[in-house]
């Protein structure tokens, strides 16, 4: 492969990630939780009701589907996983502007759980990291632009189209577009790259082909530094996937929020975590990345005690938007930075198997904070308690960031072999 062509498919991998991320992250995973409020206005739901389709469906796709999906990705390559996982996020919003009933909410809910298992993070994850070396968190900030600007750029769209064709007709709409947006490129990417090379501008491809996946991951599973980064990548997340998914019904039914106040307040979260990718996949480029990964941590257990100070109603509350800022800065590095980090720790060869089982686990967090916080605001009345729980969470994981190995001694190769660096 030349340089021009080698630099070209390395532009359609970026993009297909990019496209990818922005419609079964940004639409679908960050863009539902704009319609809970309706669902509680419309069928009587309560909060803990409107965040446990997301709940359920997670716990049942993530430990059933979630190691089998990251071999599938190590065995056959990530485009297959991704295709199947676009159709299927695009069916579940579909779906779910159809329904009348929770079991209707948690079937296609479960379609959704599905599609971002398969066609979210990890294979975009394996994808990336496969062909890219020397600016790879670059890629990978680039790819998960498209997760803040999907996300941004919902609010939106929801509001213009609820307004057109109702909420029902607009998550409708926006299955469709997720469809379209990302099938087309994920059904002629390459897997790997063809052949030793690089492209320019530091947009390398690996030295090899990728390695045959027979590589036993049970030396990982026998590494603290293993479980220290599942804790801490569980915490946070938790943290973060309780917050933002109560975001809406926090500012539309506690202060009052009109919906295109509440959009802008959305909005600006995930148009903060753009610079957010790009800066943090910049600074892992040439920092530590435990020390990156800390940051953002940090950042995310900063933010949330925002919300408790902000001011009520309608347009008030400058803290709000100080919130959404710091909030979407540390949101735009929080997935970003964990495949960067297992890579640095445990190499290529079993990253898919071991990002299936992190993934997996932090799927596992991210579904139920937010019905533990939403079970706290029905009980209470408030969402002190709960907002107050995330914050712990998200202080729990920078601890557990804090005693991972030093960089320089994170893959000890003599007694190790499994773990080393690609």
């Amino acid at each position: 492969m030349n340089a021009g062509s080698a630099d070209a498919a390395h532009v359609r991998v970026a993009a297909t990630s990019f496209l990818a991320l922005f419609a079964i992250v940004g639409i679908a995973l960050y863009g539902l939780p704009f319609f809970y409020d309706f669902m509680v206005r419309d069928f009587g739901w309560s909060r803990a009701q409107v965040t446990s389709g997301n709940a359920l469906s997670k716990l049942l796709v993530g430990p059933l589907f979630g190691f089998l999906a990251g071999w599938m990705v190590d065995r056959f390559g990530p485009r297959r996983l991704m295709v199947g996982g676009i159709l299927l996020a695009g069916v579940a919003l579909v779906g779910l502007g159809m329904i009348r009933t929770l079991a209707g909410f948690y079937v296609f809910y479960l379609c959704n759980a599905l599609g971002y298992m398969c066609g979210g993070p990890l294979p975009n994850q394996v994808l990336l990291t496969r062909w890219f070396t020397a600016a790879r968190g670059r890629a990978m900030g680039f790819a998960y632009l498209g997760i803040g600007i999907g996300g941004a750029l919902v609010p939106f769209m929801a509001v213009w189209l609820t307004g057109a064709v109702g909420w029902q007709g607009a998550l409708q709409a926006l299955g469709a577009l997720i469809v379209v947006a990302a099938l087309p490129l994920a059904l002629v990417v390459r897997e790997s790259p063809p052949a030793p090379g690089g492209g320019a501008a530091g947009l390398q491809t690996l030295t090899s082909s990728p390695p045959p996946p027979a590589a036993s991951v049970a030396p990982v599973f026998r590494a603290p530094m293993f479980y220290l980064l599942l804790v801490g990548s569980m915490c946070s997340i938790g943290a973060v996937g309780g917050t933002n998914q109560h975001l809406k019904l926090f500012l539309s039914l506690d202060r009052g929020f009109t919906q295109a106040a509440a959009a802008r307040i959305a909005s600006l979260v995930l148009a903060s975590s753009l610079v957010g990718r790009l800066g943090m996949g910049w600074l892992a480029d040439r920092f530590p990345k435990k020390y990156v990964m800390l940051l953002i941590y940090l950042l995310v257990a900063t933010a949330i005690p925002l919300l408790l100070v902000g001011g009520a109603g309608g347009e008030g509350g400058g803290w709000l938007y100080l919130f959404a800022v710091v909030f979407g800065l540390g949101l735009g590095g929080e997935y970003l930075v964990i495949p960067l980090m297992a890579a640095e720790l445990f190499g290529l060869r079993v990253l898919g198997r071991v990002m299936g089982v992190v993934l997996t686990a932090d799927g596992v967090a991210e579904a139920l904070a937010p019905v533990l916080v939403g079970r706290m605001r029905d009980v209470t009345g408030s969402y002190v308690t709960g907002f107050s729980t995330a914050i712990a969470l998200a202080l729990a994981g920078a601890i557990a960031i804090v005693f991972l190995p030093r960089p320089e001694r994170a893959t000890p190769r003599s007694t190790t072999p499994a773990l080393e660096i690609a």
